[in-house]
């Protein structure tokens, strides 16, 4: 049987208060419990008694094998630190996001990509007009002239046809 040093939680809605046991890891946070070996009021100042703590239970559970939870062990070692060492629990996965999150991730990396690609090539165009207009500007005129001049006379010929 694994037990568990933990909190169950006691009060009215949004008026919590904790006691904190000795309960087998299988049963229910606010279920059955083996021993009661102090309690946590957060609705009291921060400079009052929050925690009170009976360290000789606590005590002769941990060596019956009982292991805190993690913010019991904070507890725990803030009330006695030569006894009972808490370290900061690192879990770098916590803070990455979900699968579909990095799938719209990587959809819009991909989209930033294709403009970029897109703009790149719209520059290379634009600097390539730039650098051959000189070249290319008088032959793309002259059909335009010469289509010009050949519909003037042919729209005087129509008019004529139309004063007969």
């Amino acid at each position: 049987m694994a037990l568990k040093i933990r909190m169950s939680r006691a009060g009215s809605k949004k008026r919590p208060f904790y006691r904190i046991v000795i309960a087998d890891s299988r049963s229910p946070r606010d279920g059955r419990f083996i021993d009661r070996v102090g309690s946590y009021n957060p609705m009291l100042p921060k400079d009052a008694e929050r925690v009170k703590l009976n360290m000789e239970k606590i005590a002769e559970w941990y060596a019956k094998g009982a292991r805190p939870t993690d913010r019991v062990a904070r507890f725990m070692h803030e009330a006695a630190p030569e006894t009972y060492a808490w370290k900061h629990g690192d879990n770098p996965n916590k803070g990455k996001p979900g699968q579909k999150a990095q799938e719209r991730i990587a959809e819009k990396a991909e989209k930033e990509a294709e403009l970029k690609a897109a703009e790149e090539e719209a520059k290379a165009a634009a600097a390539e007009a730039a650098a051959a207009p000189a070249e290319e500007a008088p032959a793309e005129e002259a059909p335009a002239e010469e289509a010009a001049a050949e519909e003037a006379p042919a729209e005087a010929a129509e008019d004529d046809k139309k004063e007969g």
